[in-house]
Parts: C-alpha cells; sequence; structure tokens
C-alpha cells in the first residue's frame, strides 16, 4: 500500500499515551492539513465521544504547545469517534469495522501493553482490517530477545513487513536527526571518525526526577529495558553507522542493523545497576526491589571502523542533572608539548552532541593561555539552536505519525533491528549483576567510574 492512510484508529485511547503525546500530535497535524479527517479511538473505559472530545482537547490544552492553535484542535476533535469495548470481545472489532465505513488504508496504533497486542492483532485479522492498512506499534517492543521473537511472528503473520511501524519517539527528534545530518553533511569529520583517532564515545541519558508516577511500570522494566535496549542503542548507530547508498528506509536501516550485529553482546561483568534511595517507597514499587533506575555499559563494535573503540552507555533517574547527549573522545596527541609540567593532563579534544535540553554541538580543543608562558588551555567552539531565530522544531510523534501516514519506515525500527538490540543486552537480563545504591542529586553509583579504564573518565555535562 502505497496511499496516504485515510483514517486513524486509537487503540488505548483513554490511556495515558494518548494523553500527553498523541492528542497534541494529531492537533499539529491538523494545524497543516495532516490529519486524516476521522479518528476513532478505541478502548474499554465506558466513554462516549463527546467524553473523549472533551478529553483530547483538555489534552492539548495541557500537553500540547503554547500558545494552543484553537482552530486546529477543533479540526482534531471533530475527527474523533469512540468505539467502547473489551480487546478481546469480537462485538467491539464490529462496531469498528462500521466506525470505518468508507476508510480505505486505515492506520491501526496499538498504544496498549504489549501483553494485548496478539489479542489485537488476530482480530484485527479476523475482521480482515489487517488489509490495506499499517500499524504502528509502541515500545517496548517485548521484554526480552524470546518475547520480541514471538511478537515479530505474531505481526508478520497478518501483518507484511512494510506496513509494520515499530514507533520509537527518540527517532523522530529533530535533535536526534541532526546527529545524523552532522556526520554525513559535513565531511570534514569523516577523516577522523574511526579507531585511528577516536579513542572512545560516552552515551548519556540522565534525569534529574524519578519514576514520574510510572512505580508499577517502571518496576517491572527497569532502565535497561525502558531507554538502553531502545533509545540509545538507536543513538549509537547513528554516532556508528556506515554512509548509506541512499537515503531511502532499506539503506538507512541497512547500515543501523550492521551497526547492531557488529556489537558484542553485553558482558554482564561490564554492566553497572544502581538504585537511588528512596525508590522503593515509590507508589507501585515493592520494598525489596531489586530494579535498576541507573545502569552503565560498555560494549564495543566489532568493524573496520570501531574495533577497540569502546562505547559507554549510561542511563539513570534521580541524577545530578537532565540532559541527553553523545561525546566522541578524539585520542590524545603523542606528546604534550605545551601542558604545564606539574598539572595533571588535559582532556582530549572532544566533540560533544546534545539533544536535551535543547541542541548543541561543542568542540573541545586546545589554545594558548594568556601570559608570557605558551601553555594551553581547553577552549570550547560552540553551536546552539535558538528557536526564536531558527524557528520551532516539529514534534517528535507529529512527525513519525506523518511518516507512517505516508508509509516512510526511515524513522522506525525493522524487525532485525529489534532483534539484535535484544541481543546485545540478553546476557545482562539473563545474568543481573548486584544493583548499587546512589544518593538522588548524584551521578549514579561509584561502582560506574569501574566500567572506564585509568586515563578515561565520564564527561561531566555542563547544563
Amino acid at each position: 500500500m502505497r496511499d496516504r492512510c485515510d483514517a486513524i484508529v486509537v487503540f488505548g485511547a483513554t490511556g495515558d499515551l494518548a494523553r500527553k503525546k498523541l492528542f497534541p500530535a494529531f492537533a499539529e497535524l491538523a494545524a497543516t492539513g495532516r490529519l486524516p479527517q476521522r479518528v476513532v479511538g478505541v478502548a474499554g473505559s465506558d466513554w462516549s465521544t463527546t467524553k473523549l472530545r472533551q478529553h483530547a482537547r483538555d489534552a492539548v490544552t495541557r500537553f500540547g504547545p503554547d500558545p494552543v492553535d484553537e482552530s486546529a484542535v477543533e479540526r482534531m476533535v471533530s475527527a474523533l469517534r469512540y468505539v467502547q469495548g473489551d480487546y478481546g470481545d469480537r462485538q467491539t472489532y464490529e462496531r469498528l469495522q462500521q466506525a470505518l465505513t468508507g476508510s480505505e488504508h486505515p492506520l491501526l496504533y496499538l498504544a496498549i501493553p504489549p501483553s494485548l497486542f496478539e489479542t489485537v492483532i488476530d482480530y484485527l485479522a479476523t475482521f480482515r482490517l489487517n488489509e490495506h492498512s499499517r500499524i504502528v506499534v509502541e515500545k517496548p517492543f517485548g521484554r526480552d530477545l524470546a518475547s520480541a521473537r514471538h511478537l515479530n511472528r505474531c505481526l508478520r503473520h497478518r501483518f507484511d513487513e512494510d506496513a509494520v511501524f515499530r514507533i520509537d519517539h527518540f527517532l523522530g527528534k529533530d535533535e536526534v536527526l541532526d546527529l545524523l545530518v552532522l556526520r554525513f553533511a559535513n565531511t570534514l569529520l569523516e577523516p577522523a571518525w574511526n579507531r585511528h583517532h577516536i579513542d572512545h564515545v560516552q552515551i548519556t541519558m540522565a534525569e534529574d526526577f524519578g519514576v514520574a508516577g510510572r512505580g508499577p511500570f517502571y518496576d517491572e522494566v527497569g532502565a535497561l529495558r525502558d531507554v538502553v535496549q531502545n533509545h540509545l542503542l538507536q543513538v549509537a548507530t547513528l554516532a556508528a553507522m556506515e554512509p548509506p547508498v541512499s537515503t531511502d528506509a532499506q539503506a538507512l536501516r541497512d547500515e543501523k542493523v550492521k551497526v547492531l550485529r557488529a556489537m558484542q553482546p553485553l558482558d554482564p561483568a561490564t554492566v553497572v545497576r544502581g538504585q537511588f534511595t528512596g525508590y522503593s517507597d515509590e507508589d507501585g514499587v515493592a520494598a525489596d526491589s531489586e530494579t535498576e533506575t541507573f545502569v552503565a555499559v560498555k560494549t564495543e563494535i566489532d568493524s573496520w571502523r570501531w574495533a577497540g573503540v569502546p562505547f559507554y552507555i549510561r542511563a539513570g533517574k534521580q541524577l545530578a542533572t537532565t540532559v541527553t547527549e553523545v561525546l566522541v573522545e578524539f585520542q590524545r596527541p603523542p606528546q604534550l608539548f605545551f601542558a604545564r609540567p606539574d598539572d595533571p593532563p588535559p582532556r582530549p579534544n572532544h566533540l560533544v552532541f546534545r539533544t536535551k535540553p535543547g541542541e548543541r554541538v561543542s568542540m573541545a580543543v586546545h589554545m594558548k593561555a594568556p601570559g608570557e608562558g605558551i601553555v594551553s588551555r581547553p577552549v570550547e567552539l560552540s553551536y546552539t539552536y535558538d528557536e526564536r531565530v531558527e524557528g520551532a522544531r516539529e514534534d517528535a510523534y507529529a512527525r513519525l505519525l506523518d511518516d507512517a501516514l505516508k508509509g516512510d519506515q526511515r524513522l522506525f525500527a525493522r524487525a532485525d533491528a529489534v532483534d539484535e538490540a535484544w541481543r546485545v543486552v540478553q546476557p545482562a537480563l539473563d545474568a543481573p549483576g548486584p544493583v548499587y545504591p546512589y544518593r538522588p542529586g548524584s551521578w549514579g553509583p561509584a561502582e560506574a567510574d569501574t566500567l572506564l579504564t585509568p586515563g578515561r573518565s565520564w564527561h561531566t555535562p555542563a547544563v
């Protein structure tokens, strides 16, 4: 199916994801004329279309852009319809069929727990709602390698791969996509972007808040499953991939899969898990929980470009600040001519690409310090994105929804990529190590420092 979808069906329309992300994205699409005229919400809540419309309007007011485009909200609200029913009840899908009368190419969005995917997919096929449709599947796509493969088999049995869109909103962010552009639109980086010049790579996703009311969900998932297996491994592929032969979906995703295939599985000895003090007091968290709220890992990519270059990835909650960034540290010069003899060796040149908060690219270089002596000092060459000058970024969900409506899969995960990402993390799931406590407001447990060899240290982001 190549045509643009002419309707959207949201399973889980009364849930948190729809409220915080989907309805604001629908309003943004409506503002630019990209929202289909029919959006059908499906859920078990005893609601009416009127109640869903008011719920969606309130969601955009609270979670959408400021100021709110009232005319766009009204166009979005007028497109909404509601189908109430249990996901395991045939009558729910009979009512859905009726609500879609006249639609030829619906987009089916599963904003529901993964445990319900198979039930909904089977019923969609029973009522032939999988024909001429596209389907969007939210993360987490499985909770380990075996369950992810099972879900893939379920999807492939009912949908062609080119109709399946495994969404990771991280990949729809302009700031993340800029990493791809930075690499392949600037030839000055290419000669140095390899093991001969790069010492190591650090990827950090830090949050200065806790589980934010998601205790029951988070306690079943943990940091490794929640953000490393998906978000951060995908960022690693953008930093490490080879130039694609073209910009189409197949070529771009081929190169990302190659990185994951070359990535070493996590050795449990090079995985450090932590839990912030007070986590067990959160609502919905077990008193004796061993779930990690912090994880740091080391892996390598066995390719000609990256062999021997460690990739350090860390993510955590209740850390010192909220920041997501990639740091590429280059090798030291063979001789430090201009360093003071009594000072510790200066940090080598490094490139920092920050995606949150805001977008920022900086390069640390060394220049002469003021004064009589010829002594080097670090200086930073930086670019900071300014929305006031350069315009507002497009919402990630709006971008990805529009791509799914068009059938553009470039920013969605392919089945083999999901499989390889789970392969990388599976050893750490099979043999989880101890959980070290850490103080809220810190940078995690001190044990994470042991992952880096002498002479290397974690970068402390300045926000």
